[in-house]
């Protein structure tokens, strides 16, 4: 993207037209917006609605507005992402190369036009923007995140969806009963 920008710039230069603002991080909203989705399990309407005034730096967390959730539960309560230095970096270089703007992507396409391009280009197939979501569950049970609580991050309604992840983790529930062990019913003397 960045020798594609160059190259529109020599070209824009030898018209002695305006060149293209710099982007000196990002090419364009594709990579930030993968990067918080996998990090933070955001789905896609969440994302594009997001607002810069709902990511706070200092305490770490992302507020996805109440409205904005697709679960009707939970329509009327804003949730609290927790984000992580990844999320956390990504989107201070996001606001200093995107300036001040109302919505963290401000973007009135949404990802229909690029999100297949990005695919293309990546060799993938049959991948939509919900895998995003998925990856991001999958990667919390793996690291041992207790299935509850993959299921309250992404926002998931009921336990039965964070299910899905349980074979993930054989070894919490190995852990889960080993705990045991530290307070036995019946101590026998050897």
């Amino acid at each position: 993207m960045r020798s594609a920008r160059d190259s529109a710039d020599a070209q824009r230069r030898e018209r002695r037209r305006a060149l293209l603002s710099p982007r000196p991080q990002f090419g364009d909203h594709r990579t930030p917006a993968v990067i918080l989705s996998m990090n933070t399990g955001l789905r896609r309407g969440e994302l594009l609605k997001l607002r810069c005034s709902s990511v706070d730096f200092d305490r770490r967390l992302l507020t996805v507005e109440g409205g904005t959730a697709k679960n009707r539960q939970t329509r009327d309560i804003p949730r609290d992402i927790p984000l992580n230095d990844e999320a956390t970096n990504m989107l201070r270089r996001w606001r200093e190369q995107s300036g001040d703007r109302s919505r963290v992507f401000d973007m009135a396409t949404s990802f229909n036009m690029a999100w297949p391009h990005v695919l293309d280009l990546a060799g993938i197939r049959k991948f939509c923007w919900r895998d995003l979501r998925h990856h991001f569950a999958s990667r919390l049970v793996k690291v041992g995140v207790p299935l509850n609580t993959a299921r309250d991050l992404p926002g998931h309604s009921s336990v039965a969806m964070s299910l899905r992840y349980a074979h993930l983790a054989p070894d919490q529930r190995r852990d889960a009963i080993a705990k045991l062990d530290e307070r036995p019913i019946l101590v026998l003397a050897a």
